[in-house]
């Protein structure tokens, strides 16, 4: 075989080895990049669920509308597990094997995340920024984890303290849900209160899906709380202080971020009224003062016919946040480059004051800041600024 026939077959055979390795990267092709999201979308948390997809689906539209991410438009795709492992599972299984997405965006809720990782992390599909703030979204270190929310613990932890200080409260009670959620926010709160020398006075607890709570407020009454720590979401921070509002009992209440939506205040009403909550983003209403967030909040009204929450802000940014990792990353994207280009990664404060976001080789966790908001008036009202473990 002649050299110059032999040195042109080469070179072909390179390159054609080339595009193969090319298109082993799913979920990228030359013009469009798959993400997909797992939202509870028919089961107790689909309000949640809801919001936090066409959050999501708004940054997309955005994006696909004013340009590309070097030439690539974005295309999001949502299964529905109805806040349910097993369903996570099938979901994930679905997503990565079938769809072959790029990367796992936003999933919500910490059982569910624990049990689709797994099905990614073979396949090398990226978790990003699920929508929970368990530590097990960055610990153990794994090299496709990248989470954004301060964990429950780190929340009680720094914000009960100085709350307790500002209240002069002497005696300070919880209730928290007998799970992995619930005995975070319970660790937090006794982490936090020791560095104040100081020790929970009553510790109640209640199943996943109770109703009543009468027996565990009447045990913080008798012991005479002042405040109490909520490991509590929706359904139970709404019934435990409008039972206490019942039996007059009224103490200051602070929850974690669980427990920090606009649905707090339009289902409970008035007794919701003075609730602390440890939060990020600044709910999105739609008078804000802040013309920016006004804005926002209009356009995304605009669009889905629907009054956004925070939910709609966490899904809005973790497709920024991919956008802005995607663009730095360059038009060569694979799982392996976008995980270098994270490891430099800074995203500055968004419109809605959440926190400065960074990682590095070793760090997973975007920030691990927050502060506090509190109900006045029927609406969340900022009124700390972030402080850190």
């Amino acid at each position: 075989m002649p050299r110059n026939f032999r040195l042109l077959a080469a070179c072909a055979a390179l390159s054609l080895a080339g595009g193969a390795a090319l298109a082993q990267q799913q979920g990228v092709s030359k013009n469009e990049i798959v993400i997909g999201t797992i939202q509870d979308l028919s089961g107790p948390l689909a309000g949640f669920g809801k919001q936090a997809r066409m959050g999501m689906q708004l940054r997309v539209d955005e994006l696909n509308e004013q340009g590309s991410v070097h030439g690539r438009k974005l295309k999001l795709l949502v299964e529905d597990d109805g806040y349910d492992p097993r369903k996570a599972v099938l979901a994930a299984q679905k997503l990565v094997n079938q769809d072959k997405i790029f990367i796992m965006a936003g999933h919500l809720g910490t059982a569910q995340n624990m049990a689709a990782m797994p099905v990614q992390f073979e396949k090398g599909v990226i978790n990003f920024m699920p929508i929970t703030a368990a530590r097990e979204m960055f610990e153990p270190f794994h090299k496709l984890k990248f989470a954004f929310a301060a964990t429950y613990y780190d929340q009680m932890r720094t914000s009960l303290p100085k709350l307790v200080k500002d209240k002069n409260a002497k005696k300070v009670c919880t209730i928290y849900q007998d799970d992995e959620f619930g005995l975070e926010v319970l660790r937090g709160a006794e982490a936090g209160l020791k560095t104040i020398n100081m020790e929970l006075a009553e510790k109640t607890s209640f199943k996943r899906g109770a109703t009543d709570f009468s027996s565990q407020v009447a045990r913080m009454k008798g012991a005479g709380c002042d405040m109490v720590v909520l490991g509590t979401i929706i359904r139970e921070t709404i019934g435990t202080i409008g039972e206490s509002r019942k039996t007059g009992f009224s103490p200051t209440f602070i929850g974690s971020s669980a427990s920090y939506t606009d649905l707090i205040h339009k289902l409970g009403g008035p007794a919701m009224n003075g609730l602390y909550a440890t939060m990020q983003v600044q709910h999105p209403y739609l008078d804000e003062s802040s013309d920016k967030i006004r804005f926002w909040a209009n356009k995304y009204k605009t669009k889905f016919n629907e009054d956004p929450t925070v939910f709609s802000v966490y899904g809005y940014n973790i497709i920024d946040w991919f956008i802005q990792a995607a663009q730095k990353n360059g038009p060569n994207l694979t799982s392996d480059s976008l995980v270098k280009t994270m490891d430099g990664m800074t995203m500055a404060p968004d419109i809605f004051g959440g926190a400065v976001q960074s990682f590095g080789a070793q760090k997973r966790l975007g920030s691990n800041e927050s502060r506090l908001s509190m109900i006045e008036n029927g609406k969340w009202k900022v009124i700390s600024d972030y402080v850190k473990p």
